[in-house]
């Protein structure tokens, strides 16, 4: 597994709520490419020194993650299978969710993996799912990416997503 270098670290406007890790009420999330998925290793209350990130603010009911959360975990691991596998930029046209196990809030860790199905022209098909740390499925999802022409992700900053050189495991 090698960890993605962020492209978007460069820009002065990034400040996406998933990765971005300045953004203060953000996930700060980071990605690995191994084979095929791209992979998140998150924890809901890793960065919670800000009293903002604290985990007990992801929740819908006591304890239990907001599903949003989850939907954007889940979105935001299919845009970075965009940037890294199809190596352009793109967003969300569908995202379905299957939310199969609830997830506490108090869980040391998710893992959170995508890979694309299916590409139809320009639109990708991304299937992901997160798994809680006792390795049960708790969530399913499926997004549908349009994907933009090299000449657009360029206008829109992106020129290429690597990984770095050294193996490594989470």
């Amino acid at each position: 597994m090698k960890k993605i270098i962020n492209p978007w670290l460069r820009r002065t406007e990034y400040n996406c709520f998933g990765c971005c890790p300045d953004n203060p009420i953000g996930l700060h999330m980071e990605f690995y490419e191994d084979g095929d998925y791209i992979v998140s290793k998150w924890n809901p209350d890793r960065l919670s020194a800000s009293p903002l990130r604290a985990a007990k603010n992801y929740q819908g009911w006591v304890n239990t993650m907001h599903g949003g959360i989850l939907s954007t975990l889940i979105d935001e691991v299919c845009g970075w299978v965009v940037t890294r596998k199809l190596q352009t930029s793109g967003y969300t046209v569908q995202l379905n969710v299957k939310f199969r196990k609830a997830v506490l809030t108090t869980e040391p860790e998710l893992t959170i993996r995508a890979k694309v199905s299916k590409q139809v022209r320009n639109l990708a098909y991304i299937n992901a799912e997160i798994i809680n740390s006792k390795g049960e499925l708790c969530n399913e999802g499926e997004a549908i990416y349009f994907l933009m022409n090299q000449e657009k992700a360029k206008e829109m900053g992106f020129l290429h997503c690597d990984v770095e050189d050294e193996e490594i495991t989470l």
